[in-house]
């Protein structure tokens, strides 16, 4: 009996891959991070842009996609090239490679995940400890159309919560 149990959920994956991995809550995270430590390496030949159309349609959620691109249609954005003038995954403007970076599955209730990624973000500045500390950033994973997907991305500014999907909506009221 114990062989059976598992066994079936090595066999879900293998007869089902798509669907079990569809709604893994750190899925869209994880690519996000992945992103992030690329952009932020110190071979990065460029800057990849979190919100492509791409990336809006798979990773986001549909509100989230569509605040985004209201956002991006503002003056101020176009001008910028974006909506934002840092980096809202890692909350920062300047920074190191990333450094020890955790993707953790936290609290979930009705239907919506939060997800953690913790990194150094600033530790090839130097051993002291504010640059050695730690950063988070908050991911709300919802599921649309059997796929996980970001609906918001949360940071800690000097004590204030910072919601990017907050941030998108102010700015698309602005837009034309």
């Amino acid at each position: 009996m114990k062989m059976i149990r598992q066994v079936l959920p090595i066999a879900a994956l293998v007869l089902c891959p798509a669907s079990a991995l569809a709604t893994d809550p750190t899925a869209p995270v994880a690519s996000l991070m992945a992103l992030a430590e690329t952009n932020w390496s110190a071979s990065a030949s460029g800057y990849e842009d979190y919100f492509s159309d791409d990336r809006l349609a798979a990773l986001y959620s549909t509100e989230f996609a569509e605040l985004y691109r209201k956002a991006a249609a503002t003056e101020d954005a176009k001008e910028m090239g974006s909506p934002f003038n840092w980096d809202v995954i890692v909350n920062a403007q300047d920074g190191c490679p990333l450094e020890n970076l955790t993707i953790e599955p936290g609290s979930s209730a009705n239907g919506v995940t939060q997800v953690v990624a913790r990194f150094q973000a600033m530790a090839c500045f130097g051993t002291q400890a504010e640059f050695q500390a730690y950063r988070e950033t908050r991911f709300t994973v919802v599921v649309e159309d059997d796929q996980s997907v970001v609906d918001d991305i949360v940071t800690d500014l000097d004590g204030d919560v910072l919601s990017v999907k907050a941030i998108l909506r102010e700015l698309a009221q602005t837009a034309n």
